[in-house]
């Protein structure tokens, strides 16, 4: 028997308490019959409310099958109580087909299995819940792959692939997703299991006839190019193609059939590939070469315009040198031999109609330029002037042939709609992806009116409205612009065939929703910052919620790989509460009035627990989402003028008390060692007893150092090589010899050092409990120290990464009116920024780094470091130093305050188990635990007795040793 959630929501009307009594007794009919987790709960709902389309249809009831006998069961339950029934995998569509009103059954947490790989044969058997990147990863070994590779491919499944046909750029070379697929173990509407394969029309009854009924209607308007996947890909049932029920299914969109188990084929990989990017003087004319190009077999051809590299450029700087042009393909080959790959791309250049190309010889780069497509889902989300831009008209396509002549019309059909859009896509395939700033907000009626038009030019050119993503809800309305109304009769007859009574994925395909109706964004009133100014979106949290398009990057790191940063809690239990994606969900179903208390409801506080404010989504997720700030706004919202936690006084105020505990350190430390005094203590604070009180020191603000090295601003006016020491709260009071191992660090480098009288804290505690009006207090109080400095463009050197990135982000986003605070913004550099000449003073010419040549090193970047300032410095003054390093690649799991706070502890063990205890265990006798952090380093003392180092302690101890 399953556990069940279900928490309903307030009734406020007859209606509406029955619906929520038939949703509780299905969930618990639901959990009688199967052992996966069933949850009705209000939260979970707004979860699954929406996937990565423009609609919002919270479900009944959510389920995580454990296994196929689970599916089974699920579905003979809904059947019985007359419930709709969607599959979801990663819940990555863009069209709307990942959701329903039902029963949404997510079987990417449980069904996630390789089965088998057949290495001879060259197949493998999936449960449908399987990412590709694991399948990826799974054959790699053996020179294979599975060959069509959507831009999710990091979290969209199997399953979700077979639903929606998904392609990707190698569709070119290793054809769509059903080009892939041998066999499908399967169950209809109706409560059939069948094996769909080649040959196997008589596995559902009447389904040989109808396709013999229809020979000539399915020969002359199905299949016309490969692309073409809207509405059922009816030619795969032909028998002169060999009447391929498994092809057939795949596209379908979950209406006629649910996955349990696929067998698919995997394709062997090219020995050598090669990248090249051709450039053109407009998007049109990169589409035109194409054709020419095919003749030689690439591996991929892909195009962007320079709409989407500006966008690229504004959000990450990161966008490799093109060559010259406003439109660029980007094309790989492939060959058994280098010689082989050089050949065939010499005889595509020549091809290309572009003398302006060039090989990206550096396999970083050619990442990098891979990445510019793989983020371009959520990038394109907003515009360069900041609009929201939407999915919909997201991956119509036309005969490769006709593309050119398409994007002309395409872009004329924009300017006469007054919207802008940033196309690219698979050009390859003549496949084009775009996101339109239609303000579906304000006037949603544009969307009918825009949809209309483009469905009736894609027809024009003989081209399909989805080309790999699937109609859905965004276009099955639209499906007859392209096909007659005998089609459209015969996609009825059909689904009728599979699932008389319309209950697998009911309103896509056949009978459709309208295509404007169930939109997520007109449904969500504005709700203007209280605490934050919101600066990115113009002021709106309701805007700042919807950035997350739920493109699902979020979910990328995969479970105890120690793969990423971002969403350390969602990498220890796999569980959409604990995903970026999963919380914007919740914010965005709270700000439409979902819960009863809006954005303060305990569905909101519950999904926001386990958010640790790592503020890895704000620099990771393609779609700008920061969830640490809308937790700060969430909870200043929640407790302001009311009585807060104990934990936001005690941990959130912990600079205010260390500044009373620097009065006397030595004796307050003595009398809270013993460690039953600790515990009580730790437990009257809110914290894990399983935590301790760290040791408290003589403030380093009273030491010799400090005191000898006190300035006035007016220096700055007579120094060149100045720059400002700033001891942060914790640094000051729990770690003074790393500050006085930073003086000596820049004197070494012929630095003029200054440390500012008096104490100045950035409220780093305040921001992460919601305290924002304090925090607000602490920061203007910084202003009137460290201001000055940075008005006189003096550098200010952090010590503590948190409170460092503070300075360089949050700071303008709290006083973005005070011109202090952009100054000081711009003046706050790391020690390793400041040694590497990435500040206004550098070191002395001739300086290096001390020699590191003896060192090796277990490396943790801070979070917030990684995630702001970067960590790209204290790479590169590693590397100078010659030291071996391993960077662990995610969070400690402390997190400042969240980790000590009681409920917490086991999660917090999780994160550290994903990278950093892993690290630990595995370094060489001797090695070095480096992390600026003090997080960090409290974290490995506490779970693995490891005493960690900051870098400049590292470096002060070899000074005289340069390198």
């Amino acid at each position: 028997m399953a556990l069940v959630t279900a928490t309903a929501s307030v009734a406020t009307t007859p209606e509406s308490a029955a619906q929520d009594a038939a949703a509780r007794e299905f969930a618990a009919a639901l959990s009688r019959a199967m052992s996966g987790e069933v949850d009705a709960s209000s939260r979970r709902r707004a979860e699954y409310s929406t996937d990565a389309s423009n609609y919002r249809i919270p479900p009944q009831v959510v389920a995580y099958p454990r296994d196929a006998d689970d599916v089974l069961a699920a579905l003979a339950t809904a059947r019985e109580a007359g419930v709709p029934t969607t599959m979801r995998g990663g819940g990555t569509s863009v069209a709307g087909n990942a959701i329903g009103p039902g029963l949404v059954l997510d079987v990417s947490r449980h069904m996630n299995r390789v089965l088998d790989v057949d290495i001879e044969g060259k197949t493998a058997r999936v449960q449908p819940g399987v990412v590709l990147s694991d399948l990826q990863k799974r054959v790699a070994g053996a020179g294979l792959r599975f060959g069509p590779d959507p831009s999710t491919s990091t979290r969209a499944t199997l399953g979700g692939m077979i639903g929606n046909n998904a392609c990707g750029p190698h569709a070119v070379a290793f054809g769509r997703t059903a080009d892939n697929v041998v066999a499908l173990d399967a169950v209809d509407g109706i409560g059939r299991r069948f094996t769909a394969a080649a040959r196997g029309l008589d596995a559902v009854p009447g389904l040989e006839e109808m396709v013999q009924a229809n020979l000539a209607l399915i020969r002359t308007e199905f299949g016309r190019f490969s692309r073409q996947v809207s509405g059922y890909s009816l030619e795969h049932l032909l028998p002169e193609l060999g009447g391929d029920l498994a092809r057939f299914l795949v596209g379908s969109e979950g209406t006629l059939a649910t996955t349990l188990e696929a067998t698919v084929r995997l394709v062997d990989v090219p020995p050598v590939r090669l990248t090249a990017a051709f450039g053109y003087e407009d998007m049109p004319a990169a589409a035109d070469a194409v054709v020419p190009m095919l003749r030689h077999s690439p591996q991929a051809v892909e195009g962007l315009d320079a709409r989407l590299v500006a966008r690229v450029a504004a959000a990450t700087g990161a966008v490799p040198e093109l060559p010259a042009g406003a439109g660029w393909l980007f094309v790989e080959v492939g060959g058994a031999t280098e010689e082989e790959a050089r050949a065939t791309l010499a005889a595509l250049a020549a091809d290309s109609g572009s003398s302006a190309w060039r090989e990206v010889v550096d396999p970083r780069e050619a990442a990098r330029l891979w990445a510019i497509r793989a983020d371009g889902a959520g990038l394109s989300g907003r515009t360069p002037q900041n609009t929201e831009a939407w999915p919909g008209w997201e991956d119509a396509a036309v005969p490769p042939e006709r593309l050119g002549a398409y994007l002309r019309d395409f872009d004329a059909l924009m300017d006469r709609h007054g919207i802008t859009g940033q196309p690219f896509g698979h050009f390859g395939d003549g496949c084009i992806h775009v996101r339109l700033d239609i303000p579906l907000a304000d006037e949603p009626e544009m969307l009918r009116t825009f949809m209309e038009d483009a469905a009736a030019l894609v027809a024009s050119h003989g081209g399909s409205l989805s080309g790999e993503h699937g109609d859905g809800r965004a276009r099955s309305e639209l499906l007859p612009a392209m096909y007659s109304p005998d089609a459209i009769a015969l996609f009825r007859g059909v689904k009728h065939l599979f699932d008389p009574e319309n209950l697998l994925n009911p309103g896509v395909l056949v009978d459709p929703d309208p295509l404007d109706a169930h939109l997520r964004r007109p449904a969500a009133p504005p709700s203007p910052g209280i605490g934050l100014t919101l600066p990115h979106d113009h002021g709106d949290l309701t805007e700042a919620v919807h950035r997350c398009t739920g493109v699902g990057k979020c979910r990328a790191d995969a479970i105890g790989t120690g793969s990423g940063f971002m969403c350390p809690s969602y990498q220890a239990t796999g569980d959409e509460k604990d995903v970026t994606r999963g919380r914007a969900r919740v914010l965005q179903e709270a700000l439409t009035g979902a819960f009863p208390g809006g954005i303060t409801a305990p569905e909101v506080r519950e999904s926001l627990d386990l958010c640790l404010s790592c503020k890895a989504c704000s620099s990771d997720c393609p779609s700008g989402v920061d969830m640490a700030a809308y937790k700060s706004e969430v909870l200043h919202r929640t407790y302001r003028g009311k009585l807060r936690p104990v934990t936001h006084y005690s941990i959130g105020w912990l600079p205010r008390w260390l500044k009373v505990i620097g009065i006397a350190p030595r004796l307050i430390s003595a009398v809270l060692r013993p460690a039953w005094v600790q515990r009580i203590a730790v437990s009257i604070a809110g914290m894990d007893t399983r935590r301790r009180l760290p040791e408290f020191a003589v403030p380093f603000r009273r030491s010799a150092t400090a005191r000898s090295r006190r300035a006035d601003p007016a220096r700055a006016k007579r120094l060149d090589n100045l720059v400002v020491l700033w001891a942060d709260s914790f640094t000051d009071g729990l770690e003074p010899d790393i500050p006085e191992a930073i003086v000596s660090v820049l004197e070494d480098a012929g630095l003029d050092v200054v440390v500012v009288a008096g104490d100045a804290c950035c409220g780093v505690t305040w921001i992460s409990t919601g305290q924002l009006d304090g925090a607000k207090r602490h920061l203007d109080h910084l202003l009137g120290v460290l201001g000055p400095w940075a008005v006189n463009g003096v550098p200010i050197v952090g010590v503590e990464p948190s409170c460092t990135a503070v300075l360089r982000g949050d700071l303008t986003e709290l006083l973005p009116d005070d011109p202090r605070a952009h100054a000081v913004a711009r003046q706050t550099f790391t020690l390793a920024e400041v040694l590497t000449g990435r500040s206004p003073v550098k070191p002395r010419d001739g300086w290096k780094v001390p020699s590191l040549a003896d060192v090796t090193a277990v490396v943790q970047p801070h979070c917030h470091q990684y995630s702001v300032m970067g960590y790209a410095a204290d790479r590169e003054l590693l590397a100078r130093g010659g030291a071996t390093v391993t960077e662990t690649a995610g969070c400690c799991g402390l997190a400042g305050n969240w980790g000590t706070e009681k409920g917490h502890y086991e999660t917090s063990v999780l994160v550290a188990e994903n990278s950093l205890l892993p690290a630990l265990r595995s370094a060489p006798e001797g090695a070095v635990y480096l992390a600026d952090g003090v997080s960090c380093r409290t974290q490995a003392d506490d779970l693995a007795g490891v005493q960690g180092r900051h870098l400049a302690q590292l470096l002060a101890e070899r000074l005289g040793g340069a390198s």
